[in-house]
């Protein structure tokens, strides 16, 4: 499982941490049950606190991403992919709305608006 921690992202790194094995999680790369790197190993391989760690972990298991067994390690847990999907899909849904008010608040034209999503989406 690899992460990677950006010291110049205005998130937090624990939520970068989070955000990173979600992706893994719904894009397959990390199967139901497979075992992810103890608080311990990923803060010592990442080179930061366990206490950063600590809260990815319990945060990912309270979204019932992740679980763990006491003395035996955390593992990926069973996902339901289409409801997370769903989920996923209704946040970019409300996002999108407040970029296309966004967008007429400032004049930017339809066509503008798509090749600039065009821009970034292909980046």
């Amino acid at each position: 499982m690899q992460i990677i921690i950006s010291n110049h992202s205005k998130e937090p790194i624990y939520e970068q941490i989070i955000q990173q094995v979600k992706a893994m999680i719904l894009t397959g790369e990390l199967v139901e049950g497979a075992p992810i790197p103890s608080m311990r190993n990923l803060a010592k391989d990442l080179q930061i606190s366990v206490i950063t760690t600590k809260r990815a972990y319990e945060e990912l298991e309270k979204e019932g991403f992740i679980y763990s067994i006491v003395g035996k390690g955390s593992y990926v847990a069973e996902q339901n992919l289409e409801m997370i999907k769903e989920k996923k899909q209704k946040v970019i849904e409300e996002q999108l709305a407040t970029v296309i008010a966004n967008s007429k608040e400032i004049g930017l034209s339809l066509s503008d608006l798509q090749q600039l999503i065009k821009i970034l989406y292909e980046e």
